[in-house]
């Protein structure tokens, strides 16, 4: 059995007399959770929780051996960041349509008119970023996970605190006033700091499977949730800083927040396990929660090549360099395209592009989606559609 981790401060916090309301007014005490550190704390863990992180290290090691007929690797890890993102973005209670986040990429221009969807392209962003980060061979530092809020929230009425850890006492659940009677109130601002580069040592461990390793890290970083707003989806981002960095991941994200928002009360649950010291319980959870979004990352690769291997027959099978067929392997990832998102992807000429374009609408395969003779617009209904279902289907909590 693992010791503590961590203790309860009790704190008093003063009557706010400019709040609306009297609940809202009141002043008191609470009980604020210090975690403990866990740089070079030792973790024993039952049975059931080693074999969990041992089959969701197989589930990661399908998912980093699949291969694709098409050689369409890059667009399809692009399509399943964006499945990541959309669904960590939903476990905060953001959501949007594959449809709608597909076009306001495209309209985005380094950002988008639609505040939802510029909030959910910027979650995209801080996932790509935090994967990249785990290719750096350098200690993770603070100022990266500072960097990676800020890329999150850049976009947002919050914007003001991007980046920022915070300075002030902030509280899950309750009134938005005052931390009586909250959820969960995570430690005071002082001892943040010490706490974070306490997480980036942990972080650059080795003597953990990954699986475990993340799975620790993401609940002591809820626990210790250093921002503002934003937590959750840093905390999910790290995930796969970790994964990439233990090279588990080395092409493919596994959408293990798709997972986690199918089950949301059982993933709230098992982050309390872990405040409450019962880490073979959560690090099983997630585990779990891995090893299922390995399978279904394996299971949309599958059927996201099938429908391209279909595109190609109804195209005649043209030839690998043809520009037709390198749009079709860039689908997944630029699922509304134009001409000039065309030539980017592929290298190609204007002309050809949208000779390859045109061909791909009369084939059905792309639907216009104005009517302009200059800067023409295409979508592919059915790719977002296929992944629409898929994250669906994989995201409806089980009965």
């Amino acid at each position: 059995m693992t010791a503590s981790l961590g203790q309860y401060e009790t704190r008093f916090w003063e009557p706010n007399l400019g709040a609306p309301g009297r609940k809202h007014r009141r002043g008191g005490e609470y009980r604020a959770f210090i975690p403990a550190p866990i740089a070079q704390r030792g973790f024993e863990l039952s049975d059931e929780a080693v074999s969990a992180a041992s089959q969701a290290t197989k589930g990661l090691v399908k998912l980093s051996q699949a291969s694709l007929a098409t050689g369409a690797v890059a667009p399809l890890a692009k399509s399943l960041v964006r499945s990541e993102a959309v669904a960590s973005s939903r476990i905060e209670g953001l959501q949007l349509s594959q449809q709608r986040l597909a076009r306001a990429a495209y309209q985005r221009g380094g950002r988008s008119s639609d505040p939802r969807a510029a909030d959910i392209l910027a979650n995209v962003d801080a996932l790509e970023q935090a994967v990249e980060l785990g290719t750096n061979a350098r200690p993770i530092t603070v100022a990266d996970i500072e960097d990676i809020h800020r890329t999150l929230l850049r976009f947002t009425f919050d914007r003001g605190v991007a980046g920022v850890v915070r300075q002030r006492q902030n509280w899950i659940g309750g009134s938005d006033y005052h931390p009586l009677g909250a959820a969960y109130v995570p430690p005071p601002p002082e001892h943040v700091g010490v706490l974070l580069e306490d997480l980036c040592a942990f972080i650059e461990r080795d003597d953990l499977a990954p699986v475990v390793q993340a799975a620790i890290a993401h609940a002591q970083f809820e626990t210790i949730h250093p921002f503002a707003d934003g937590n959750g989806r840093v905390g999910r981002a790290l995930v796969h800083t970790i994964f990439r960095r233990r090279g588990e991941t080395p092409e493919y994200v596994p959408p293990v927040s798709l997972v986690l928002a199918s089950q949301p009360r059982a993933y709230i649950a098992g982050l309390v396990d872990y405040r409450e010291a019962r880490v073979s319980d959560w690090c099983t959870l997630f585990a779990s929660a891995t090893a299922q979004a390995s399978d279904n990352a394996v299971e949309l690769s599958e059927a996201i090549e099938t429908l391209q291997l279909r595109w190609i027959d109804t195209l005649g099978s043209p030839r690998r360099d043809a520009v037709v067929r390198q749009i079709v392997a860039a689908l997944p990832s630029q699922p509304v395209i134009d001409v000039g998102a065309g030539q980017q992807l592929t290298g190609k000429s204007h002309v050809a592009v949208g000779n390859a374009l045109r061909q791909l609408e009369e084939a059905g395969i792309l639907q216009r989606l104005n009517e302009k003779k200059w800067g023409r617009l295409w979508e592919c209904g059915e790719l977002l559609e296929l992944v629409s279902d898929f994250e669906e289907r994989v995201s409806t909590p089980p009965e």
